[in-house]
């Protein structure tokens, strides 16, 4: 797959999930709803940011990094993109549960960092 298709698809296919992600707000009733709609909420939530969170970051990495193999960026934009959308719907699903605090922040940060770390690591 190309870089052109691989940016059309991926852009394509998140202009799709934050379609799916409004439509959910919409019609998901926050008061009346189960375990069900909370998940497809928070899921549709968690893959627009990895989304476009990926997009981005390649982009960033593309411009700022050019000595890095495209493969390389676009592996790495993934990958850090999955953990800065899990750090975000986890942070509002504290909030919603009204567990958030900076304790809990601190923890899920060195977690995720750790996890990132770990995933370096193995890689080499």
């Amino acid at each position: 797959m190309t870089l052109k298709n691989y940016l059309m698809l991926m852009g394509i296919t998140t202009a799709f999930i934050w379609g799916l992600f409004i439509f959910v707000i919409n019609m998901i009733n926050p008061t009346a709803t189960n375990w069900l709609g909370f998940l497809i909420f928070y899921l549709s939530l968690f893959l627009a940011f990895a989304g476009t969170a990926t997009i981005v970051g390649f982009l960033i990495r593309f411009k700022l990094l050019k000595h890095d193999l495209i493969f390389n960026s676009v592996k790495t934009a993934f990958r850090q993109s999955f953990l800065f959308a899990f750090l975000v719907v986890a942070i509002l699903y504290l909030i919603s549960e009204k567990l958030f605090s900076w304790t809990n922040l601190a923890l899920l940060v060195i977690i995720l960092s750790v996890a990132e770390f770990l995933m370096i690591s193995y890689k080499k």
